[in-house]
């Protein structure tokens, strides 16, 4: 380049020409300061997401929020879908930061095995079920799980975090048992996959993050989050894959902080 501008008819173009090469040089390292700040934005939700799927808590502590599905059309504000919100059940230790489209910072970090229900701003994957095909009403990706179907929770695998189908005819490998999905347990009959740690995933970092069936009142999860069967097919029936559906789970105190800044709704009853 610099051989290029010194190569010009003149003495006057010469100058011109160094001129303007110095100008640029003189410029570069406050474009990189601009750029760098510019890098360091948080992007809030972007107008391809037209659903969310929001629970807010009291605390991080907290093993309990509150559930609401909101829409949007185009630019239009988020609006409520759900006459009510639904009460869930969240992991046995709370909360902690998980790794999705938009995450905070704080001391609490997800990890494997941790008994965190992951905070953020997260896609929602595939469902995965036992039936047939979903409940009436429904239309979304939509995955039977047969017994050869596992999700991967051990961080060591190659495979860690994600869907796995063993081909017929192929022996099932040793670690198959451990992993294997199908359980005829019936809080899994349907499996919402939440894409925490997901793109790609991290070892370590934790796995195996769903929407499914609450045990009972009382019962925490491992990290999932629960609710009774009839509410969890509500939010089924709701997602539409079209709509590039979206998890948000944060404590209210957060949810406050990063409203604006993530383009969130409103949440009138918080938890």
């Amino acid at each position: 380049m610099i051989e290029h501008l010194l190569d010009l008819p003149g003495r006057r173009s010469r100058c011109a020409a160094v001129l303007s090469l110095a100008a640029l040089l003189i410029a570069l390292p406050r474009y990189h300061a601009v750029a760098q700040k510019a890098s360091l934005v948080v992007p809030g939700i972007k107008p391809e997401h037209s659903q969310l799927v929001v629970v807010v808590t009291d605390s991080w502590q907290c093993i309990r929020g509150k559930l609401q599905c909101f829409e949007r059309s185009g630019k239009s504000a988020w609006r409520p879908v759900l006459a009510k919100p639904v009460e869930v059940l969240l992991g046995r230790n709370g909360l902690a930061w998980g790794r999705g489209i938009l995450s905070g910072r704080g001391p609490r970090i997800k990890r494997e095995g941790d008994g965190c229900s992951p905070a953020g701003v997260f896609r929602i994957g595939r469902i995965y079920g036992e039936g047939t095909g979903l409940p009436a009403g429904a239309s979304y990706p939509y995955t039977r799980v047969t017994n050869r179907d596992a999700w991967v929770d051990d961080s060591r695998h190659p495979l860690y975090n994600r869907h796995v189908r063993i081909a017929e005819g192929k022996p099932l490998p040793d670690w198959f048992e451990k992993e294997r999905m199908r359980l005829g347990d019936p809080a899994y009959h349907w499996l919402i996959e939440i894409r925490h740690n997901s793109d790609p995933p991290s070892p370590g970092l934790g796995s195996a993050i769903f929407f499914h069936t609450r045990r009972g009142r009382d019962r925490p999860t491992a990290g999932c989050t629960a609710m009774p069967r009839g509410e969890l097919e509500q939010v089924i029936r709701f997602l539409r894959a079209p709509a590039n559906p979206l998890y948000v789970l944060l404590p209210a105190k957060d949810y406050v902080k990063y409203a604006k800044p993530w383009g969130l709704p409103d949440f009138a009853e918080q938890p």
